[in-house]
């Protein structure tokens, strides 16, 4: 196995790894700017970027963030589902047993949102994720439901995250409203080429592994094949380790950047 072959204590490019412990590329240190400042003046957020770019993993770090005494963090990954399928599911994130009809439930979450930030002061912090499945009535409720006082407070923080499909939909004519309210939008890319070397070495020194074992060559291979997206980064690295140990060589070079690359069909 290549963990015992480059003295590894784990698989460097696992997706399991510590939130504190994710490099920091340029594009993750503004986003947290971005979400610090949402979570200032409270709303709607939305986060968008290609699958792989490490958006779940960024929204991950954020929310082990948060002081549990001032926020509550509930999380729901979206999938096709109809209005009702998702206040019931926004219901159960709040730790609500959800009621049978819509109009229950539409006053249940607000109640809900409204008496975790007045009564106990907590800030619940809900992020939406894959919204780019929501349907577009899915989408109209979402901007009914956080009304507040006639849009005049925001006893809450909104994050809506997805693939760039979500930038079309909320283009179209029926979702302005919705486009309208969002306080932050950020598109997050994947790593830049000069940061690829910084990010893979991060991911070797947390495993036990100090020394470079890529050549720059590589690195440009890694790069031009992944287009610095953190995903396809740890899948072909992973890759790249196996067929380096099957080689019985210490160290990554093109070729096997390119074999690792075959066999993954990229």
């Amino acid at each position: 196995m290549f963990k015992q072959f480059f003295g590894l204590k784990h698989n460097p490019f696992t997706k399991e790894i510590p939130p504190e412990h994710l490099f920091l590329s340029a594009c993750l240190k503004e986003l947290d700017s971005r979400l610090k400042y949402l979570q200032e003046v409270r709303g709607i957020g939305l986060l968008a970027g290609e699958s792989g770019a490490g958006k779940s993993a960024a929204l991950g770090r954020y929310a082990a963030s948060l002081n549990p005494a001032l926020f509550k963090v509930c999380y729901f990954a979206l999938s096709t589902v109809t209005v009702l399928e998702f206040y019931q599911g926004l219901a159960l994130t709040l730790g609500e047993e959800p009621r049978y009809k819509k109009v229950a439930l539409f006053h249940q979450i607000q109640q809900a949102i409204s008496s975790l930030y007045y009564d106990r002061r907590i800030t619940p912090v809900i992020i939406l994720d894959e919204i780019q499945l929501a349907s577009n009535k899915v989408l109209e409720d979402l901007r009914l439901l956080f009304n507040f006082q006639m849009d005049s407070k925001n006893p809450f923080v909104l994050i809506l995250a997805g693939q760039p499909l979500i930038r079309n939909k909320l283009s179209l004519n029926v979702n302005n409203p919705l486009r309208q309210r969002l306080t932050v939008h950020y598109f997050l890319h994947g790593l830049k080429e000069e940061e690829l070397p910084f990010y893979c070495q991060s991911r070797f020194k947390l495993a036990g592994l100090s020394e470079e074992i890529i050549t720059p060559a590589a690195y440009a291979a890694i790069y031009s094949i992944t287009n610095g997206l953190p995903r396809l980064v740890n899948n072909l690295m992973t890759a790249c380790l196996l067929c380096a140990c099957a080689k019985r060589q210490k160290q990554i070079d093109e070729e096997v950047v390119y074999q690792a690359q075959q066999e993954l069909n990229f």
